[in-house]
């Protein structure tokens, strides 16, 4: 069974001005995003800026989340390192927190062979007894996880799913192709969804649910629903506003929609700073175009 189907959110984590996580806005953003429709939340992802936490923190987070959905959906629990034997111990620790699957990116900066890959991934899931995401995204770990292996991993009992944000449809088309039917696939770029699902995908770990969650969910669903003409028209609408939450690196531009909307403050922890005037233009006129402003 999948592990959720429909959209989940890649969630922000909001901080305050000296740095450290605001977990009253945190939980009020999680609130939104279940009154919403969301149909999952990804704790300490990308977008989670989990690159900057420390284990305690990271563990902290994700264990805060866990005990604010209190099972109302899925949480995956972002526990990924270029490090196997610190992603066992994080993984461990997600799972103690309360995690419901774990999203494990490629390891990162050292990189891997795709036997490392296999290796790599198959100590981790040896380590847990609760599902396992493969993560994907070559743009940011210099990484690819090949169709090929993806298969090979597949095999492993708590290795369900992988979130493919390659960019590469011929890759996901591949991966569907060779993957046994109850492997799920979400899409991890906001710009593929519809793509994604017509071959057979589950869903999406999306960025564009932190400020349209309701929006992002419909898409999916319209399309789950035999809707195609509804989930295509949602898509192709919401491309502007996804191409604004992507004019500089992944959190910027949506932290800065949130503060926007009202909805958190826009506080980084470096190297992550704030945008550039252009892009709070850009995004504000994206918000009133979409209507979320």
């Amino acid at each position: 069974m999948a592990i959720f189907r429909g959209a989940g959110v890649a969630i922000v984590t909001p901080f305050n001005e000296d740095g450290s996580v605001n977990f009253d806005n945190y939980g009020e953003l999680i609130e939104w995003q279940i009154a919403e429709g969301t149909d999952a939340i990804i704790s300490c992802g990308t977008t989670g800026e989990a690159s900057t936490m420390t284990d305690e923190e990271q563990i902290e987070v994700i264990s805060y989340c866990v005990d604010k959905v209190k099972g109302r959906v899925p949480v995956i629990a972002g526990a990924g390192s270029n490090d196997t034997k610190h992603g066992v111990n994080l993984s461990v620790e997600a799972e103690k927190a309360g995690a419901d699957a774990l999203l494990q990116v490629t390891p990162y900066y050292n990189k891997a062979t795709q036997k490392g890959l296999i290796r790599h991934y198959n100590a981790i899931a040896d380590s847990v007894n609760i599902p396992i995401i493969l993560y994907s995204v070559q743009g940011r770990t210099g990484v690819n996880i090949k169709p090929s292996t993806v298969v090979e991993l597949a095999k492993h009992p708590n290795i369900t799913a992988i979130k493919e944000a390659s960019g590469n449809i011929s890759q996901c088309a591949e991966i569907a192709r060779l993957v046994p039917e109850d492997f799920s696939i979400y899409s991890g770029n906001d710009d593929m969804i519809t793509p994604l699902l017509a071959l057979g995908g589950d869903g999406v770990i999306s960025v564009l649910s932190n400020i349209a969650p309701r929006q992002t969910h419909e898409i999916v669903q319209k399309f789950f629903d035999g809707d195609i003409a509804g989930a295509i028209s949602g898509q192709l609408k919401a491309k502007p506003m996804i191409d604004a939450l992507f004019a500089e690196v992944n959190p910027i531009p949506v932290k800065a929609a949130l503060d926007i909307m009202g909805r958190s403050k826009m506080n980084f922890r470096l190297p992550l700073c704030d945008p550039e005037e252009s892009t709070m233009v850009l995004l504000e006129r994206e918000l009133k175009a979409y209507g979320i402003l």
